[in-house]
């Protein structure tokens, strides 16, 4: 049966259309890019706020050279922990909360050790991360589903966040943090972590790779159809090529 592109049609029948024509352009299922254990995990999230992955994973590295455990680096005098980690963004304010992170962790759970988040339902997992400073619901499902818990948690970034509201899927001034209960909503509730992390996964890449912020290929998208922003952007460029087919790809370069 063809989609209904429809304005009435439902957003949760058009994230399913959205999520097939990806996976098919890039090909699920997508491999996991990461196997830490869920706290290495958090403190890998933490350092990735406002950074490029390559930058993150160079602190992260630096840290797990400094520090043989993470009780070394919770312990270890914050302006030495700063002076490790200048490739991120705001290191200043990382190094003294990821410390913080580590001492909570410590406190709530006996020890550090988040594999106990695997045994808690998703919700409570999450909920029970959001307590700690500084961690809101992206670092949550990162944590998740990203740690070799893997978790069906919906982790949202900028890409994400940008083709969801350009799909129409939320509302154009929604922020990533609501975004994230509002995507996870319309979502199949059957799915298990691997169609959730394809999910994240896909339109990410769509939004590195076509769906960018500045001039995306509205002419190269396999969602310009039931893309409300890119028909409008193709119909105030006369002259312009309505379809295209994206060019397949497997992994984003993280």
């Amino acid at each position: 049966m063809a989609y209904d592109a429809s304005p009435a049609a439902n957003l949760k029948d058009k994230a399913l259309e959205a999520h097939r024509r990806l996976c098919r352009a890039y090909g699920c299922p997508i491999a996991y890019f990461h196997d830490h254990d869920p706290l290495s995990e958090l403190v890998s999230a933490l350092l990735s706020h406002r950074t490029r992955n390559r930058d993150s994973h160079r602190a992260f590295e630096a840290l797990k050279q400094a520090y043989p455990t993470w009780e070394d680096l919770r312990d270890a005098p914050t302006a030495e922990v700063q002076s490790l980690i200048p490739m991120v963004t705001w290191p200043e304010q990382k190094a003294p909360r990821i410390q913080a992170v580590l001492r909570a962790v410590t406190e709530r759970a006996g020890q550090l050790d988040l594999r106990f988040l695997g045994d808690l339902p998703v919700p409570e997992a999450r909920a029970w991360l959001e307590s700690l400073p500084g961690v809101g619901p992206k670092t949550s499902a990162a944590v998740l589903s990203f740690s070799d818990l893997r978790g069906a948690a919906l982790p949202v970034d900028s890409h994400h966040h940008r083709v969801a509201q350009r799909l129409g899927l939320i509302p154009p001034r929604m922020d990533v943090g609501p975004s994230h209960e509002a995507l996870a909503a319309l979502m199949p509730p059957d799915w298990d972590a691997q169609a959730v992390y394809d999910h994240h996964e896909v339109l990410m890449i769509h939004g590195q790779r076509v769906c960018h912020w500045r001039d995306p290929a509205c002419n190269a998208c396999v969602l310009l159809d039931i893309c409300p922003t890119g028909q409008a952007r193709m119909e105030a460029e006369p002259g312009s090529v309505r379809f295209g087919a994206v060019i397949p790809g497997k992994n984003a370069l993280r």
